[in-house]
């Protein structure tokens, strides 16, 4: 250690792979004065693989003590220490803890630096075959149904194509949740164990992998979905502006606020929208008249 201010390095370790680690991690973690690790297991399996030691401190570094141990990591910094940040698998901060110790140093004026690496983001993205020029990372949907609608339906009119992580158990539920938002006929694709022996990509509409995902699968996953379509007057048909205006009203909108939004950005008169809405009221109140109608066995 010098007596000026240290650095914090934030280094990518490989997603499956332990091939693909980058050449500067090794001599990253046989430098670092403190290496924090999501899980010093994992490290410890890593430099195994790498064929390395590490000679600075070994820390651990999750979500459940993530808030107590940055100012540790902070007053190290600030002594002079150069450390390394590294979490299970991909870059430090993307939907793993990092991003509290990097504020933190930021703030302190600590230079702040990263060893690029793998993923799983980007690896999904350029596999998916769908539209990557504008795209955004959506991280883990919430576990409960309702919160994960809730979520799902503030990111129905979303243009770019939306990343997602998810955990295999809830994959069917998650992929089921997509396509009644989303539609059934949206392109998506199921990335599984990404550059491990196992690694498969599912390509199909929303609907098509809910049913595929209802008989297990296994390993980890990310879930890619096409944007909404940037539709012009007459892109749209009836049923898809009622579904549109009825996912808005779900997430808390009125139902006049639906309407003008969901024709503001289908490029039609506000009254077009409306009347399908009043026509798709009136015919679900005509079905369950001739339900009641209908003679008892």
């Amino acid at each position: 250690m010098t007596g000026t201010t240290g650095t914090l390095v934030l280094a990518g370790t490989p997603i499956g792979d332990v091939a693909d680690a980058p050449p500067r991690l090794a001599a990253e973690l046989e430098r670092a004065d403190v290496v924090a690790a999501e899980d010093t297991r994992r490290l410890r399996r890593l430099t195994q693989a790498l064929g390395i030691h590490t000679s600075g401190r070994v820390v651990s570094y999750f979500e459940g003590n993530e808030s107590a141990r940055t100012p540790e990591l902070v007053e190290a910094l600030s002594g002079g220490a150069r450390v390394l940040l590294v979490t299970d698998a991909g870059m430090p901060s993307v939907s793993d803890p990092g991003y509290r110790l990097v504020a933190a140093a930021v703030e302190r004026d600590i230079r702040v630096t990263a060893v690029p690496g793998p993923s799983a983001v980007l690896t999904a993205l350029a596999l998916s075959g769908l539209p990557v020029d504008r795209f955004c990372f959506e991280g883990f949907l919430p576990r409960k149904a309702g919160e994960r609608l809730s979520r799902l339906r503030e990111n129905a009119d979303e243009r770019r194509t939306m990343v997602f992580f998810e955990a295999p158990h809830r994959l069917d539920d998650t992929l089921a949740a997509m396509a009644e938002v989303f539609g059934a006929e949206r392109r998506a694709a199921v990335c599984r164990e990404l550059t491990k022996t196992y690694e498969e990509v599912k390509r199909g509409p929303l609907g098509e992998l809910a049913v595929w995902a209802a008989d297990g699968v296994r390993g980890e996953i990310t879930v890619v979905v096409e944007g909404a379509a940037d539709a012009g007057p007459g892109d749209l048909d009836a049923e898809e502006l009622v579904r549109r205006v009825r996912v808005r009203e779900e997430a808390g909108e009125r139902r006049k606020e639906a309407i003008a939004a969901v024709a503001a950005d289908a490029g039609l008169p506000k009254r077009e929208v409306f009347d399908a809405v009043v026509a798709a009221k009136n015919a679900e109140k005509a079905a369950k008249a001739d339900e009641g109608k209908a003679p008892k066995a």
